[in-house]
């Protein structure tokens, strides 16, 4: 986990970094620097947020849609961009410039695609067959058992 946080925590900072440069060299002369570092908080988290949503919703067995996955996409396009903005013209240079971008979200992508612990489901019980004398009990399905067992196993 310590070298996931550490990777991210550079490859984060290049690709801000790039954002913010490129945002200040296209903006009005005056524009405050705390315009490039928002810019570039936008741009680069909105694939975060948007990917949280997503899982969110596939956990919960909604329908991803397509408006998170436009934003992923839309915001990807536009870190990108920010970053063969600032590269040395040529081939090397985007591809060193997007290596940044790319691991963020690489490891985003990681993260996110590992899935939620396991919910239990709870049998409802009638409030008089939940009690054994003061102690209440908790009765779980044997679905549930089953899935978080089975999950315990793999």
């Amino acid at each position: 986990m310590l070298i996931l946080l550490a990777v991210a925590g550079m490859a984060g900072s290049a690709s801000f970094t790039h954002v913010h440069d490129w945002t200040m060299h296209n903006s009005p002369a005056g524009t405050g620097d705390w315009f490039g570092w928002a810019n570039a908080t936008v741009t680069e988290l909105i694939p975060l947020a948007a990917g949280l949503e997503a899982r969110r919703r596939r956990s919960r067995g909604i329908p991803v849609g397509r408006y998170p996955i436009a934003m992923i996409v839309g915001a990807v396009t536009l870190s990108l961009a920010g970053q063969f903005a600032e590269a040395k013209p040529g081939l090397s240079g985007w591809i060193i410039s997007a290596i940044p971008a790319l691991g963020f979200l690489a490891l985003i992508k990681l993260v996110l695609s590992t899935p939620p612990e396991p919910v239990v489901d709870v049998a409802p019980v009638a409030e008089a067959d939940a009690l054994v004398g003061s102690t209440p009990r908790l009765l779980v399905s044997p679905a549930a058992f089953t899935r978080v067992n089975g999950a315990a196993r793999r």
